[in-house]
Order: structure tokens, then sequence, then C-alpha cells
């Protein structure tokens, strides 16, 4: 399942020379992030969206991004799901008429499900694994 995500631009977000500054990009990817997990996953657990914990960010970034009076768009999906970790990857971009797509950022999380009261990871359902395919027939 892939999701897109319009994230509005701030002033705040930019550095000195007028881009988006670099940590910035990972607030975008949480923002991103939180609305997929809100739109599909609590379809499927609860305990999923409220218990998430990022174990390791990878970024690579294409081009400097400045202001506009535009979202910026993030595509984010689901990439590999292991026994107590998933991996979601995202793409930054906006789409330019003709120029076509502009990406500017890709980066890609691998998250954990966490109990927070018993301060422990836990291992992802059956039902948690087809909500990130996307599986919906079972």
């Amino acid at each position: 399942m892939r999701h897109v995500y319009e994230c509005p631009m701030r002033w705040a977000d930019l550095d000195m020379l007028g881009h988006v500054n670099n940590v910035v990009y990972v607030d975008y990817l949480q923002e991103a992030r939180v609305d997929m997990l809100r739109s599909h996953a609590q379809r499927e657990s609860d305990d999923l969206t409220e218990g998430v914990v990022v174990v390791r960010h990878e970024v690579t970034y294409l081009s400097p991004l400045t202001l506009r009076f535009q979202s910026v768009k993030i595509e984010c999906w689901v990439t590999e799901i292991r026994a107590a970790t998933f991996t979601m990857a995202y793409e930054v971009f906006h789409d330019d008429g003709e120029a076509g797509r502009v990406v500017y950022l890709r980066a890609s999380t691998v998250l954990s499900p966490y109990v927070f009261q018993g301060e422990h990871p836990r291992r992802l359902t059956p039902e948690e694994r087809r909500a990130y395919l996307g599986d919906t027939d079972g």
C-alpha cells in the first residue's frame, strides 16, 4: 500500500541559504508516517499507532528544497516486514507539470511496535502484517 501525504511548508523550516533544513526532513517523514498509520493501520490495530518507535533512519538528499506556496508531497510505503520490525520507504517530491516529478529526498525508516507500559518491543500481529502489505483478503 502506498500513501501520499501533502506536507505544508513553513518559513521556520528553512536554513540560512533558504533551503529546507536537513533536520526538518525527518520531521516531514514523521508527519507522513503518522498520517499513514492513522489512515490505514489504525483500522487494524490501535496499539501499533500508539506504540511505534524508530529504530533507524537512512536519508539520501537528492536536491535542495526551497519554500513554495504549495505543499510538498511525501509518498510512503512499507518495504519489509520482519517479526518485530517493519521498514518504511519515503520519497519527498513535487509534481512540476511538464518537468514531471522532482524528487528532493529518498529515505527509509526501520520501526518497531513498542509496549510503553511494559517498556519492551513486541512482535507484529498477522493483522498488522496484512494491513501494511495492503492485503485485505487475509
